[in-house]
């Protein structure tokens, strides 16, 4: 098993934890990581959009001008793509953009995505997590101890309101009950901020 340094929120080394090998030390598969937040993003779309073809805008029903003898190209619409406020060629029109990923698949991604998080010296353990108080100053000045300055997923055991509320104004930073953490948040953020507890709950939910 992995070893890293256990820190506590003021940013001081207060001990070791050790991390499974069944989650953050497996080989890192790169093209399950990519089907997966693939697979997101297109979970993520709407599939709403949707513009008139010719055959939907209304008016166009009289030929503006004869076949032949004018002088000018031959229209049958004026409601052909070629017109202003003609249709639209090749409409896009409501569709679902979901795909259906593996649950193994999914299950190795998340894995590779905390191994290559691990290598990389970007997993940050606390032995606690908590605020006392709804206060974004608070968790500033824990990022600030830990020397964290771009983006960063905050990891704890269960949803805690003060922690999320603390740290929803600050850019770059998102939390996450252990439980419902993904691949995309993981790997989207450079820094994995994770509770002990959380550590322990993430090797019995993911193992």
């Amino acid at each position: 098993m992995a070893k890293i340094d256990l820190y506590n929120m003021s940013g001081e080394v207060v001990g070791e934890v050790e991390l499974s090998d069944s989650i953050f030390a497996v080989e890192v598969s790169e093209p399950a990581m990519h089907s997966v937040v693939k697979g997101y993003l297109a979970n993520q779309r709407q599939g709403t959009q949707s513009t008139l073809t010719r055959g939907e805008v209304s008016g166009g029903g009289r030929k503006p001008w004869r076949q032949k003898g004018t002088g000018r190209a031959r229209h049958g619409s004026t409601r052909s793509p070629l017109w202003t406020h003609g249709g639209v060629a090749f409409a896009p029109k409501p569709r679902d953009y979901s795909v259906s990923i593996n649950k193994k698949v999914k299950r190795l991604a998340l894995k590779s995505a905390l191994t290559s998080k691990l290598s990389g010296g970007n997993i940050i353990v606390i032995d606690n997590i908590a605020f006392e108080e709804i206060k974004t100053k608070s968790a500033v000045d824990m990022l600030k101890a830990l020397n964290v300055a771009g983006s960063a997923m905050i990891v704890t055991n269960e949803s805690d309101k003060n922690v999320v509320r603390s740290a929803r104004n600050i850019p770059g930073i998102i939390t996450s009950p252990a439980a419902t953490i993904n691949t995309y948040d993981i790997l989207k953020h450079e820094k994995f901020i994770v509770s002990r507890d959380a550590v322990s709950k993430i090797e019995e939910v993911f193992a």
